[in-house]
């Protein structure tokens, strides 16, 4: 038989790339953007467009040393300066230095009516002196739709495009064009067709009144790359993506424990806590606890030297710390020091993504050891189920990366809803998850814990009634009757219930304990009686034998 030695794999050169230093677009991107090569960004307006090409530039002169040329044909340098300028990018501090050049184009179709003749050689030449200035290695063209409003002939400027995006291909320069939406195309005009290796296209949609912002790579010539739609946000630094599902699991863990702030709850717990750095879920109806159970979670935290952010969505910091003073834990103290920041905001503020990027940043800042977001459910209101979940998916990805414990807490809506349908579906992301409910007895509502699941550690399978106390939340000890658990009334019936047996079974005892001492006495007389009679026969028959003595002693002594 011939046995072939297989080659060894050759190793094949990758795309160079130009990472944008934009957030999470280099990690969809696997790179950045080609190198040397022109990328399409389109999109209708308002999405983005010119600030994703200036922040290109920005980051790629302050991050990777690239000197940039932004020529803009609707804005002048000094609007596009001072548009910029509140996101922190100082473009006349960067021309100063002499790594960005700004050229406005104005071009008046009248003026092109009255010659009749018009070519981008004037474009070439201004932009090739622009780039060899100062030696550019990225270029933004904002926004090319102004070209062809000049253009009567549409068949020449197409020829002087094509010609434009192979000048810049032979430049080396990495160039991003900008491009508005077309009815049912990408851009109006076809650009796409000529810009071939990479086009970006940005959506700005507004869904149930709430704006979200969406990225979607449409095509990347020689590279994989992310091929979902990512959320985007334009903050205060710019622009940032998130993608959906770019964390591997490969994260480390943590054999720490953490208390959940209740004695009674860790004992439930084979380890007597959480691990440091899973994620917790608290499910329940209204008004059983959550709350008080996240924040006694929180007051724990900061005992124990931590720092926790606590997002609330439905009470103000104020009333929150007022209600909690009420159930024994005071969280004053925390928030004097700063181990406690409250972050209250109701959901509708903002959508899911700009939620996610606050809780992203306030992290980044604050680098707390827990984080709790009160409720989860909340945010319902500002996106679809799938939306939710695909934004805690990657919430609790990110918290798990950072091994920060995270608690959320979700309400149920209906005690007759099937508790593994949690309106978000993260049950099945969640490393331990805690069940409340209600424990409905003749006339009373009373509360009860449990805990569905606890990954990686044995814990008790018991429903455990549970108080709200001016001292926090107590569990009480279970009851067992004749038909299993009994809580509230049934379970003080039951104690009373027990209470007189005991009573009636020491009654009893003490009864038979008294008449045992009665007959002991009765025996103890019977016997000292006899005693006295014996003594008395004793007493008569030693008189009698002594008298007996005394006779015979005489009847001898008389004898002759």
């Amino acid at each position: 038989m011939l046995h072939h030695n297989a080659p060894a794999p050759v190793s094949l050169p990758q795309l160079p790339k130009a990472p944008t230093g934009i957030d999470g677009l280099d990690e969809i991107t696997e790179g950045g953007l080609p190198k040397g090569r022109p990328t399409l960004v389109c999109g209708s307006a308002g999405c983005g467009k010119t600030l994703m090409g200036v922040e290109f530039l920005v980051r790629g002169i302050l991050e990777y040393d690239e000197p940039g040329v932004l020529m803009a044909f609707e804005e002048t340098a000094e609007e596009l300066t001072a548009n910029v300028t509140s996101l922190g990018f100082d473009l006349n501090g960067l021309q100063a230095a002499g790594k960005l050049r700004i050229d406005h184009v104005h071009i008046d179709r009248s003026e092109i009516e009255e010659t009749g003749e018009y070519d981008l050689e004037g474009l070439f030449i201004r932009l090739g002196y622009a780039i060899d200035s100062i030696g550019a290695k990225r270029v933004v063209l904002d926004t090319i739709e102004s070209l062809f409003s000049g253009f009567p002939n549409q068949a020449v400027l197409r020829s002087e495009i094509r010609r434009l995006f192979r000048w810049l291909k032979d430049k080396g320069v990495t160039t991003v064009i900008t491009a508005e939406r077309g009815e049912g195309s990408l851009t109006r005009q076809g650009l796409e067709e000529y810009v071939s290796d990479c086009v970006i296209l940005l959506d700005n949609r507004v869904i149930d009144q709430i704006t979200t912002r969406r990225l979607r790579i449409v095509k990347y010539r020689g590279s994989t790359h992310g091929t979902n739609e990512y959320p985007y946000l334009i903050t205060t630094e710019g622009i940032s993506v998130l993608p959906v599902t770019s964390l591997l699991l490969n994260h480390e863990v943590s054999n720490e424990l953490v208390s959940t702030g209740v004695p009674a709850l860790d004992e439930m717990f084979g380890l007597k806590g959480f691990y440091k750095g899973s994620s917790i879920l608290v499910t329940g109806t209204a008004g059983t606890a959550k709350t008080t159970l996240a924040a006694g979670f929180a007051n724990e935290v900061c005992r124990t030297g931590g720092t926790c952010l606590f997002f609330a969505f439905e009470e103000s910091p104020q009333q929150l710390v007022r209600n909690m003073n009420s159930v024994g834990i005071e969280l004053t103290p925390w928030l004097e020091n700063g181990q406690l920041l409250i972050e209250a905001s109701r959901p509708t503020l903002n959508g899911l993504e700009k939620h996610l990027v606050s809780i992203h940043k306030q992290v980044s800042i604050h680098k707390p050891d827990a984080v709790i977001i009160d409720p989860i459910s909340n945010l319902i209101t500002v996106g679809n189920i799938a939306e939710v979940r695909s934004m805690l998916t990657r919430l609790i990805d990110f918290l798990k990366v950072n091994n920060i414990t995270a608690l959320f807490t979700s309400l149920l809506s209906g005690s007759s809803q099937r508790q593994e349908m949690t309106e978000e579906g993260v049950s099945s992301l969640v490393d331990t998850w805690i069940s409340v409910r209600d424990l409905e007895g003749i006339g009373e509502r009373n509360r009860g814990i449990s805990i569905l699941k606890a990954r990686g550690m044995a814990h008790s399978n018991q429903v455990r009634e549970f108080i709200v106390t001016s001292n926090g939340i107590q569990l009480l000890d279970v009851v067992i009757g004749p038909e299993g658990i009994v809580t509230g009334a049934s379970r003080l019936t039951q104690q009373l219930q027990q209470q007189a047996q005991a009573r009636a079974v020491r009654q009893e005892q003490e009864r038979k304990d008294r008449e045992l001492a009665r007959k002991r006495l009765v025996l103890e007389a019977t016997i000292a009686n006899l005693r006295t009679e014996f003594e008395s026969v004793e007493e008569e028959l030693r008189q009698i034998s002594h008298e007996e003595q005394t006779r015979q002693l005489k009847n001898s002594i008389g004898k002759p």
